[in-house]
């Protein structure tokens, strides 16, 4: 791995195996129901200098990588409800990077997205609890990756998905 992969992908590649076990689902749920407060204890480490320091090269800043958390899980819960109600529905893909520039990331205090991601992740958890084994082999159809993903693959994905942007805002808190 080169060094701006390490920076890029400081937990590593996200990886999926085609089974999920009731223990590493339970691991996965315990990550998403974690999140909000691991990432405001990154955070927290945060002076305001960190906020606005890149967490690498072409990299996103704290600022906008606690914005993107929110988004981004927003689309992952309604991705979920969607599965959930509807036979394989197709997901509406969007451009992560555009929405990280829009100006509500640079006016709205990171403690907005905070409080969202948190209040979310309640709920989300809450869901995620409350299905059944077979629930998890429901799916959507993704149209940028071409393939149906399961609801396994994708609790998978974003409880990857948020211990890596909280390994980003640490690698600031720290290096910054």
């Amino acid at each position: 791995m080169t060094d701006d992969e390490r920076l890029r992908y400081p937990i590593g590649r996200f990886r999926f195996e085609a089974a999920a076990a009731a223990a590493e689902r339970a691991g996965w749920i315990d990550a998403i129901a974690a999140l909000p407060a691991r990432l405001r204890a990154a955070c927290d480490a945060l002076d305001e200098r960190a906020w606005q320091t890149p967490y690498r090269a072409g990299g996103w800043t704290p600022r906008q990588v606690v914005h993107h958390v929110a988004d981004s899980h927003l689309n992952a819960y309604v991705r979920f409800k969607l599965a959930l109600t509807e036979p394989n529905p197709t997901i509406k893909p969007y451009d992560e990077a555009a929405w990280a520039e829009l100006p509500d990331v640079a006016l709205a205090p990171p403690e907005v997205s905070l409080a969202l991601v948190e209040a979310l992740h309640r709920r989300w958890a809450e869901l995620l609890g409350a299905l059944q084994p077979a629930d998890f082999a429901r799916t959507v159809y993704h149209p940028e990756r071409q393939r149906t993903m399961s609801l396994d693959e994708l609790l998978a994905l974003y409880a990857w998905h948020g211990r890596h942007h909280v390994a980003h805002v640490e690698s600031v808190a720290v290096h910054g």
